[in-house]
């Protein structure tokens, strides 16, 4: 049976996201990464208007502002990016079991099994790329192949609002006249070495003799030569198990308020044992982010002896972390406003560990928690310490007094 593989890659996602949420931004040259171009940093997504400009992803900031002056600088809000990814995620999840996740902002789907469904996988793109706009207000660019590599290259040939098919049987012909940069392998250390015996395109590799790349390339040479031909048997890996879990929160204004950014650090914390526990997950190592002015990013990190998606731990540690970090500025003689505080789990592994009473007290807490929120919302219930910095203030003189 032939395969039917989709690539599905959102478009400038981060900015796109930024222009559904802020109607004022739409048709304008949109920079995610900071407050503006005198700030530290890099660009970490451009809208195409302003890509026009030739402000890129990594770009530092400063460049950015010298190539586009008129540009609106965000810092980004990566929870809003995560709930939009995972929106489009269970989309792709409508149309096949096998989904493989490789960003926020782009998946593999095998529709082998369910083309027949859904009138073959050209349709499917079709309706996925309608249902994304729909649902999401978002664009996404697909490609349609018989193998991963192919459908991959093919999403990126037509950006933006892209849907590029590679007919079975003429993978090599469409990669053939692609420059070599477009090939998964190909990097500049291997580039130059080609340009060395003048070859410039895809078809020119995979009409080169094998037994050369293999002398001089090793097993590297022959994997190139492979793709070139467009042969690639990857398998969509359905079950896929994210490196990490996150979330961070950006305050409107610089705050050295301690209270404020603990409680803040205890609803991520909150929000990163759900998503765990929702897919199934634990994780070992736990990490606190701070970003402080002017854009200085600190990060503290504790790995556990037992794996856990715990709430409570999460933030017992994450907390721990957060006043680390504070008290060594407060020794060294600064007082950093903070901008950002996150929170990730990573060592993240599938399954459910079944613990001893403490354990088994826990995982109901979280549970009923979950069953609540799930319901009635995610400000339905509140652990006491998440109070809004005023009442806790309030209750804790009433009770000194």
């Amino acid at each position: 049976m032939t395969r039917a593989i989709l690539h599905c890659d959102l478009d400038a996602f981060y900015a796109s996201v930024e222009q559904r949420d802020h109607p004022e931004y739409r048709g304008k040259p949109v920079i995610v990464g900071g407050d503006g171009p005198n700030e530290r940093g890099v660009v970490m997504a451009a809208s195409y208007e302003a890509r026009v400009f030739g402000v890129r992803s990594a770009m530092p900031l400063a460049i950015a502002g010298r190539l586009c002056p008129d540009g609106i600088y965000v810092p980004g809000s990566f929870d809003r990016y995560v709930e939009a990814s995972d929106s489009v995620m269970a989309i792709f999840e409508e149309q096949t079991p096998l989904v493989e996740p490789i960003s926020l902002d782009e998946a593999f789907l095998d529709v082998t099994a369910t083309e027949h469904l859904f009138g073959g996988a050209v349709a499917m793109a079709g309706d996925i790329k309608r249902l994304v706009r729909e649902r999401c207000g978002l664009v996404v660019s697909v490609g349609v192949a018989s193998n991963k590599l192919c459908a991959k290259i093919g999403s990126d040939l037509r950006k933006p609002d892209g849907l590029v098919v590679v007919p079975a049987g003429e993978e090599a012909a469409f990669l053939a006249p692609l420059p070599l940069e477009r090939l998964w392998g190909v990097g500049p250390r291997t580039r130059e070495v080609l340009s060395g015996w003048d070859l410039r395109t895809i078809g020119q590799l995979a009409a080169f003799d094998r037994s050369v790349l293999e002398t001089r390339l090793g097993e590297h040479g022959i994997d190139i030569w492979q793709r070139a031909n467009g042969i690639d048997e990857g398998e969509v890996q359905g079950e896929h198990v994210p490196k990490s879990v996150g979330h961070s929160h950006t305050f409107d204004a610089n705050t050295l308020d301690t209270a404020k950014i603990e409680s803040t650090l205890l609803r991520l914390s909150e929000g990163v044992g759900r998503r765990l526990r929702d897919h199934a997950l634990r994780g070992r190592t736990i990490t606190m982010t701070l970003r402080v002015a002017p854009f200085e990013t600190r990060t503290r990190q504790r790995t556990l002896r037992e794996p856990t998606d715990d709430d409570v731990t999460i933030y017992r540690i994450a907390r721990q972390l957060l006043r680390d970090a504070l008290a060594e500025d407060r020794e060294g003689g600064r007082s950093s406003p903070v901008r950002l505080v996150g929170v990730s789990v990573s060592g993240v592994t599938a399954g459910q560990q079944l613990g001893l009473f403490e354990s088994a007290r826990h995982a109901r807490l979280n549970a009923a928690l979950d069953a609540v929120r799930s319901r009635f919302g995610d400000s339905a219930l509140d652990r006491a310490s998440a109070r809004e910095t005023k009442e806790r203030r309030r209750f804790s003189g009433h009770r000194s007094r």
